[in-house]
């Protein structure tokens, strides 16, 4: 790894010691916040307009749901594999126009009065596709922009943009939904991405296009080195099942949770949005943390924090309990979500970081997108059964329900060799010698001294 003061981008250019004096690194950052706003703002527009203009039931929410996180499922694992081959840049610049023009035609739609549930679910899952490519694709971007030893900084900074986009997508959205309409709403989305699509394009540093071999894998073999890679890993395969776990309640959780606030509680669209906005002042705060208590700490201690993890997800069952005006129950909701979204972050930003560092250069795309594929492809399930519950048990038992599923993922991590990883961050070695596994494959040989 190159020191502090040798460090040069690929195109040769000094890379800065201080990532804010990099203004490559400040317009990855910009796009990144802008596409997360579009996202989050679209999270909650779409099934508030559902709930709240088309009066779906429970089952037609999770549904919805569902459609809009089957890409994670059905795409991510190609995505890694083809991410790999391609500059990051441009796959983050066409995924940007994409969902501009499929939130743009959902506000055309909704002012022309033709915004119905079929054409919800075709846009909920034309907008996931395109965010599964752009989710992959910025996060192997980090690592192609920046140094190692930048990346828990770096990691820090976007994760701190996706928990302002928390603070402010749903709140907007909620708001926008309420005081003005669902199509405006989905328009303030489409200019995020907008925002995003010209921000990151600006990017001046020359981004290498990966190493091809001579002979092209085949797409699935690509495929088996990113799942091979993830599951030969003890870390990595940890954060696979504890992702998994807590994917699948937490999807359960906010289909639940999207029709408890407003039937249960009787809350307006923007109560909902402030209480699902909540999280992000919390992660925010967690983002912060994050980046500091490695160096005081160390990394055991950090992801030893998943006690506060465990806190965040345990303060879910609470919410079945409230009962009375909004008066009360919107300030207990805003400090659940802030609870929720402190431990959470803590465990995020640190866990990105330490996968970033295990994993070669040329296997960032394959491993993001593989732990995404394991740790998210449960949501659509997870939300189908959220509704599911819904209408059988009720909205409170069901709540009460998912929200324990949640502490199986904290269980998980604190069980696990995460939790005692020392100081530092695992030695580079590790990912080096899955690289040499990787080349020998594709060249039908097998690296010497092998252990299995």
């Amino acid at each position: 790894m190159p020191s502090a003061s040798s460090a040069v981008s690929d195109s040769g250019r000094p890379v800065p010691s201080s990532l804010w004096r990099d203004s490559d690194f400040r317009r990855l950052w910009v796009g990144q916040t802008a596409s997360q706003l579009g996202e989050h703002t679209g999270l909650v527009v779409l099934p508030l307009f559902a709930v709240l203009t088309l009066n779906a039931s429970a089952t037609q929410l999770g549904v919805l749901r569902a459609v809009g996180q089957a890409p994670i499922l059905l795409l991510a694992l190609f995505v890694g594999a083809w991410v790999d081959r391609w500059r990051t840049r441009t796959v983050m610049v066409l995924t940007d126009v994409g969902r501009t023009l499929a939130l743009g035609a959902a506000a055309v739609a909704g002012l022309f009065g033709l915004l119905g549930l079929p054409a919800l679910f075709v846009i909920a899952f034309a907008i996931g596709a395109l965010s599964v490519f752009f989710d992959v694709a910025y996060q192997a971007s980090l690592v192609r922009l920046v140094r190692r030893d930048q990346l828990v900084r770096g990691n820090s900074a976007l994760e701190g943009s996706r928990s302002a986009a928390q603070i402010g997508g749903p709140a907007l959205g909620g708001a926008l939904v309420s005081l003005l309409s669902a199509p405006i709403a989905a328009a303030a989305g489409a200019l995020f991405f907008a925002l995003s699509f010209l921000s990151i394009r600006r990017i001046r540093r020359v981004e290498s296009a990966p190493e091809r071999p001579e002979r092209p894998s085949w797409v699935w073999r690509r495929i088996h080195e990113g799942l091979r890679f993830v599951a030969r890993d003890t870390a990595l395969r940890t954060v696979c099942l504890a992702s998994a776990a807590f994917q699948f309640s937490f999807a359960a959780v906010m289909t639940v949770y999207l029709l408890f606030l407003p039937r249960e509680l009787h809350l307006s669209g923007t109560a909902v949005g402030l209480a699902l906005a909540a999280t992000g002042p919390g992660a925010l705060l967690g983002s912060v943390l994050a980046a500091r208590l490695p160096n005081r700490f160390g990394y055991g201690p950090v992801l030893v924090a998943v006690a506060a993890a465990a806190l965040g997800d345990g303060v879910f069952l609470c919410v079945p309990a409230l009962h009375g005006s909004s008066a009360v129950t919107v300030p207990a909701l805003l400090a659940v979500s802030f609870v929720f979204g402190v431990g959470g972050q803590l465990v995020n930003v640190a866990v990105m970081a330490v996968r970033q560092t295990v994993t070669p250069d040329g296997m960032q795309g394959r491993a993001a997108a593989t732990i995404t594929f394991v740790g998210m492809g449960l949501s659509p399930l997870g939300s189908l059964f959220g509704g599911f519950l819904a209408e059988e048990w009720g909205l409170r038992t069901s709540l009460l329900a998912t929200a324990a599923g949640m502490l199986l993922s904290p269980v998980v991590m604190a069980l696990s060799p995460l939790a005692r990883l020392g100081r530092t961050l695992p030695a580079a070695q590790n990912a080096s010698l899955t690289a040499g596994r990787s080349k020998a494959h594709e060249s039908g040989s097998r690296p010497s001294g092998d252990v299995e």
